[in-house]
């Protein structure tokens, strides 16, 4: 899981929005508590990406990873980007391909 979150980090970091796509099931959700939005499959993926990381210019760096089994993890990010900076909490489950299945992201 920490080289998957790594992997994750460096593609969204890079502005890599294939490199990124490429580590998500095609039916993929990202559910996203502080913006009030369930984005569905490749394409809702994509559309988040280049809402909330490339269209506010998102840095993220890695403050901790915790693994709850083979399949879940709660990851801690420090966000920074034209928003400012925040705090934010993801929890990432992957399916038995090892592609995310499904994020929920929140900020603390």
């Amino acid at each position: 899981m920490q080289k998957l979150v790594e992997n994750f980090m460096g593609a969204t970091n890079a502005f890599d929005m294939e490199g990124t796509l490429a580590l998500f099931a095609q039916n993929a959700v990202i559910d996203d508590v502080s913006v009030g939005d369930a984005f569905v499959g490749k394409g809702g993926v994509r559309t988040y990406l280049e809402r909330f990381f490339v269209g506010y210019n998102t840095a993220s760096k890695l403050i901790s990873v915790k693994e709850l089994d083979s399949f879940n993890a709660t990851v801690r990010l420090d966000f920074t980007g034209d928003f400012g900076h925040e705090v934010g909490i993801l929890a990432i489950a992957v399916n038995p391909d090892g592609l995310i299945a499904r994020i929920d992201a929140d900020l603390e």
